[in-house]
């Protein structure tokens, strides 16, 4: 019989403390060596000193080679944590299989069909479907950096976007694991993380749109769009919500409405079927609702017409002259934008919010 390694946690753990610094080196660059401990900020490799990481095992047997201890925090674990969080994955399996690319070790046969769905090493289903907790996705939030310069900004320029300032829900992950199936490779790409949030301001999950490594178009992946973490009753939000709210499925569509309406509070509930169930902020008086030209659209649409009668909301649809307002805007332009909307506009809105930039 073929002696085959196990390649478990334990094992990945012990080959990676005996490459403690080359470790170090790749996943905490931000970081710098002192004696027999390298130093780094924390966990997602930021500049500092508090965080410590041990290079070489005592030879008293104490003090493990690879364990680390934040100093700030009191947080402390091994290398397989380093990579989690250094690169904001979800699932010890995408782990495992960075720590075997690092090492330079075989990777694993596909799963059988009768195990998929099990638990993986971290307590979560190993299912795509079920991959990608509210930590998680905070995690990787926190991993991100400003959309400035990056092919987040050229993508969305090239969707004809470019009241980019104040994006506070937007940010970019320059190598964004992707993978297509629970038996599919890795990948990285760059992608556009947008922040999905509960009322007060707390992330409670994110969205990923995979791009091009030119940020000229979606990467060339099977799904270039998808969300994690708890998002029933959450959007990515654009602006504080008193008492008007402009609603719609996309992203690109509640920026798009933001270029001749900027001062308009906005969410992205990222699908039909989560803007239909769309929680209501407490003061709002008033919904937009941002109709996609679609079955779809018009079902999230009807639904929400019913609720927000039932809460004594005032509900007005905003529909596109083409399939979504984003069409709109490349296609037609941001003077037929707003004669677009004009008349599908609240007078006294139209008077707070298109007049004001109208030229």
């Amino acid at each position: 019989m073929t002696d085959t390694p196990s390649w478990d946690a334990a094992d990945l753990a012990r080959r990676l403390a005996e490459n403690a610094e080359a470790v170090c080196r790749h996943y905490l660059s931000a970081g710098r060596r002192h004696g027999n401990y390298w130093l780094v900020g924390d966990v997602h490799n930021t500049p500092g000193r508090s965080l410590y990481v041990r290079l070489h095992s005592g030879l008293d047997g104490r003090g493990r080679a690879g364990k680390w201890t934040d100093g700030a925090t009191g947080e402390h674990g091994d290398l397989l944590d380093i990579i989690r969080e250094s690169l904001g994955l979800v699932d010890f399996r995408d782990v495992a299989d960075e720590a075997r690319r690092f090492l330079c070790l075989p990777q694993p046969q596909p799963r059988p069909a009768s195990d998929r769905g099990r638990s993986d090493a971290f307590g979560h289903d190993a299912s795509p479907q079920a991959s990608g907790t509210a930590n998680a996705a905070r995690r990787l939030w926190a991993m991100s950096r400003s959309i400035t310069g990056t092919q987040a900004e050229a993508w969305l320029r090239q969707r004809d976007l470019t009241c980019l300032t104040d994006l506070a829900s937007l940010r970019f992950h320059p190598d964004c694991y992707y993978r297509a199936d629970a038996d599919s490779p890795t990948e990285t790409w760059p992608a556009l993380i947008a922040a999905v949030t509960d009322f007060e301001g707390h992330v409670t999950g994110v969205h990923r749109t995979w791009l091009a490594r030119d940020g000229r178009g979606k990467a060339p992946v099977a799904i270039p769009r998808r969300a994690m973490g708890d998002l029933l009753g959450h959007a990515v939000r654009f602006g504080t919500v008193s008492d008007v709210l402009a609603a719609g499925e996309g992203i690109e569509t509640a920026l798009s409405i933001r270029e001749v309406m900027p001062d308009l509070p906005l969410a992205a509930c990222l699908s039909s079927a989560h803007l239909a169930a769309m929680t209501f902020p407490p003061t709002l008086r008033r919904l937009y609702v941002l109709r996609d030209d679609d079955p779809a659209g018009d079902h999230a649409v009807a639904t929400l017409l019913a609720r927000t009668q039932e809460a004594g909301i005032e509900c007005l649809v905003l529909s596109p002259r083409l399939a979504d307002f984003n069409d709109d805007l490349r296609y037609l332009g941001r003077g037929a934008m707003r004669a677009i909307l004009h008349p599908q506009l609240a007078p006294q809105d139209v008077a707070q919010f298109l007049q004001s930039v109208a030229h």
